[in-house]
């Protein structure tokens, strides 16, 4: 008995055509944005000196959480510097970071929302389940038509891709305060948005942390992952030995993400440590 084949491909790859002829000047118009915040960002660490920067994130590890993390990140970077992957450690730290702050921006409000509406968190819930049970490469699927090769489209599938634990960190944060510290607020006339921002944010500040840090660490894994579309930084570095078939040079530019990733887990997480 035959049964009839469901085209759900067809119609996805027909909204995606639709989308990108509907809305191509927005698209545009987000992309030449994003790519002039990419190279400002670039530009920008990349004018200063090697020995400069370093400095610098030693002095804001010794300051944020110690002097042992302020010593690795002196030899991690050092031997980053050493093996001549400094400018494709800047691009892969340029991404992660407008990334993450893009993602942050969209995931708090919409956190906020269903940590404070019962039908939204029920509708967002299974919405975050599918989109981290994807695999990783299916969403640089959409960034191509969208926005093209390159850095860009790294941005936009990385964006998409670290989103969820963001939301889901700042709802949790939020439905977990104390019941208690709530009925007190109401007792002394706190309105809805003093209640948010004097009670309910101060108080899953660590939560919201912890998400944020999950946010960087997907960011970063998507990252070098988008070199197979273009996107410049270590993970092209690592794509690009994998093509000429040179494992050293593999695992030279594997190493820097490995050094690169530790560096900001272990920032991230004595922030969060400071704010509880």
């Amino acid at each position: 008995m035959d049964i009839v084949r469901i085209p759900l491909g067809e119609w996805i790859e027909g909204g995606l055509n639709w989308l990108t002829s509907e809305y191509s000047v927005v698209t545009r118009s987000i992309s030449h944005f994003t790519k002039i915040g990419i190279n400002s960002l670039n530009d920008g660490l990349m004018w200063l000196p090697q020995w400069a920067l370093l400095a610098m994130i030693v002095l804001l590890c010794w300051r944020v959480s110690s002097y042992r993390l302020g010593i690795g990140a002196a030899l991690g970077l050092a031997l980053i510097w050493n093996l001549g992957l400094w400018d494709p450690m800047i691009e892969t730290l340029t991404l992660v970071v407008i990334a993450t702050l893009v993602a942050v921006a969209f995931a708090l409000p919409v956190g906020i929302a269903a940590a404070l509406s019962e039908r939204l968190y029920r509708l967002s819930m299974p919405i975050l389940d599918f989109m981290q049970t994807m695999p990783a490469f299916v969403y640089l699927i959409p960034a191509i038509p969208f926005f093209g090769i390159g850095s860009v489209s790294a941005i936009f599938a990385t964006v998409i891709f670290s989103m969820p634990p963001a939301i889901r960190f700042t709802t949790l944060g939020i439905r977990q305060v104390p019941v208690e510290l709530i009925e007190a607020a109401d007792a002394y006339g706190a309105t809805r948005s003093q209640k948010l921002f004097k009670v309910q944010l101060p108080l899953s500040l660590p939560t919201l942390m912890a998400g944020i840090n999950q946010t960087i660490m997907l960011a970063l894994s998507m990252v070098v992952i988008a070199a197979m579309i273009g996107a410049d930084g270590l993970g092209s570095e690592v794509w690009r030995a994998i093509q000429r078939l040179r494992p050293g040079d593999g695992f030279e530019a594997g190493i820097a993400v490995v050094i690169l990733a530790m560096l900001l887990d272990r920032l991230t997480q004595s922030l969060r440590r400071s704010r509880r």
